[in-house]
């Protein structure tokens, strides 16, 4: 399967090994940097993969069937409708866009060209998530009462200056949008993803060259009757913390723990049909950064899904469905008040000079 990737930043190693791990033919590189490019191409032994600065003559030229978009967020939606427009499948790295209506725009092209559209929220193929999946889908929860996603991590002006459109609203949003947006995924997708209300605070703490917040806590109530609190920062001294997930049930208590959620802390159940310290042993990863071992697997699923003409594991729906969470806790936030959901629209720009 022909393969390309667009953006050669921070995530596209993990992109590219994927590619490689799962037999990609890796057919062009694509970024607006030919020096990033160039030193993925050396690192990775592509020999004289072609290197394009257009992404557009890009898909002209070389036809992927699979592309990656790891750009910024705020290219996300027009790179890939012009992707699957040119009946390419596509992976886009987190968040699926910045507004709603791109993401409505993304999911129905992608349907009317029969093509995959796939979201990178790669963690919810952590070994720790999914063997909890296993077991909330197990009914060993019970009732769920509620549940805590915390990102309590670091980022300090050297990474904001790295590139000129992290922290705008443009472009970017926050750490909410950013940083935390795979765990928010992570708890809705585990408390049941429908969400009838949001209250919030944001707040610009630590970070006054930035546009958007470096701090955001959020309430949630689910339809079944649960909550969800979320506490996202990345002003934690001196370094990233910890990320936690959390799951309360009348007859069961689950914490995932670690570098990206990749290690199970606490396991406690009812019915004890399992040693806590098995589990925890066997379903615990030390991946060496924050990005995990789960592009691999989401790569594979995708492949399979595009083989064998169904939807991915994460779809355009999963990311639409995180991306209006945070999209929900800025219009709280902004408007000091509960905001139900769904939201009709909203963008991330609709919050510029918030913190002015």
């Amino acid at each position: 399967m022909k393969y390309a990737l667009i953006g050669c930043g921070r995530v596209s190693p993990n992109h590219i090994q994927a590619a490689k791990n799962n037999g990609l033919e890796i057919v062009a590189l694509c970024d607006v940097v030919p020096e990033a490019m160039r030193e993925k191409a050396e690192r990775f032994e592509l020999g004289s993969v072609p290197q394009y600065t257009d992404y557009k003559q890009m898909l002209k030229e070389v036809q992927p069937e699979l592309v990656a978009i790891a750009t910024e967020s705020g290219k996300h939606a027009a790179i890939a409708l012009d992707c699957i427009d040119e009946g390419c499948n596509v992976i886009i790295e987190k968040p699926i866009a910045l507004s709603l209506a791109d993401a409505d725009a993304i999911i129905r092209s992608g349907k009317e060209k029969g093509v995959a559209v796939c979201v990178s929220h790669q963690n919810r193929f952590n070994k720790s998530i999914q063997y909890i999946r296993k077991t909330l889908e197990e009914g060993r929860f019970g009732r769920l009462l509620h549940g805590a996603a915390t990102i309590r991590w670091n980022r300090g002006r050297e990474y904001y200056d790295a590139a000129s459109w992290r922290g705008t609203w443009a472009m970017d949003g926050g750490c909410l949008m950013n940083q935390c947006i795979h765990n928010i995924d992570l708890l809705c997708w585990m408390m049941g993803d429908e969400i009838e209300e949001v209250i919030a605070y944001t707040d610009r703490l630590m970070h006054p060259y930035m546009e958007a917040e470096d701090f955001g806590m959020a309430m949630l109530r689910f339809r079944n009757g649960a909550y969800g609190l979320i506490e996202g920062t990345v002003n934690v001294y001196p370094r990233n913390m910890e990320e936690t997930l959390i799951i309360f049930g009348e007859k069961g208590t689950v914490k995932a723990a670690g570098t990206s959620v990749n290690t199970i802390a606490e396991w406690a159940f009812a019915d004890c049909p399992d040693d806590p310290e098995y589990v925890k042993s066997t379903y615990s990863e030390n991946p060496p950064n924050i990005y995990g071992f789960g592009h691999t697997p989401l790569y594979a699923d995708v492949i399979d899904s595009i083989r064998n003409s169904r939807t991915p594991y994460v779809d355009g729906e999963a990311g639409r469905r995180a991306l209006e969470v945070v999209l929900a806790i800025y219009q709280s936030a902004a408007l000091h008040e509960p905001v139900r959901l769904p939201l009709d629209k909203c963008s991330t720009v609709d919050f510029e000079g918030r913190f002015r």
